[in-house]
């Protein structure tokens, strides 16, 4: 009797490290990844907001969200400001800037966090009306197309192609601004970005 309850703590013992073990390796991971997702939303808002004010020079209304007085600390608003050290940056899960210009309103660019199997992964897409639609039952609804800028494990983010992508971007949509002609934002994002969803709102 005692030898069975002997093999049957011999047996539990093994279990429990296992179980130890995967418990340390899950929480590293899950450690790792809130890091990651802390630093990635550190470049994300900083460099957000700071295209938000560039735009803002020339008369080009976005909307932030998150609104900047949640994550920053202005001296002389809009140009002296910083990030502010107590906000939890590990806890935005979306970011985006929204353009409000007339004919305009609703371009976007738009990122968030997501998971799949256990993994957090970043993307940045941008997004834009295409038209309205009548339908039967429902009546007008806007057809929204989003283009998809980066996907990437939070693990695997690389900060130099992020910023390239991002400037990328942002020169054809200021230009397009400058110029006063949306088709040239539409036109780079179509010929060198992956369509992702269109749906109506």
């Amino acid at each position: 009797m005692a030898k069975a309850e002997e093999k049957d703590a011999d047996w539990f013992a093994q279990l429990d490290e296992e179980l130890e073990k995967k418990t340390l390796q899950i929480t590293d991971n899950l450690v790792e990844q809130s890091t990651q997702k802390t630093d990635v939303n550190r470049n994300l808002l900083n460099d957000f907001f700071r295209i938000w004010a560039r735009f803002n020079k020339i008369n080009v209304h976005f909307t932030m969200v998150p609104d900047p007085q949640t994550f920053a600390h202005f001296v002389v608003y809009p140009d002296q400001w910083d990030l502010k050290p107590d906000f939890n940056f590990a806890g935005v899960d979306n970011v985006s800037l929204t353009d409000r210009s007339q004919g305009r309103v609703g371009d976007s660019l738009k990122a968030w966090f997501y998971s799949v199997d256990s993994q957090t992964h970043f993307r940045i897409a941008f997004e834009f009306c295409e038209g309205e639609h009548y339908y039967k039952y429902a009546g007008w609804k806007r057809i929204f197309s989003n283009y998809t800028l980066i996907d990437t494990p939070v693990t695997k983010f690389e900060e130099k192609k992020y910023h390239e992508v991002l400037a990328d971007v942002i020169k054809v949509w200021y230009e397009s601004h400058l110029r006063r002609d949306r088709e040239i934002v539409l036109k780079h994002l179509r010929e060198k970005y992956e369509k992702g969803e269109t749906f109506t709102q």
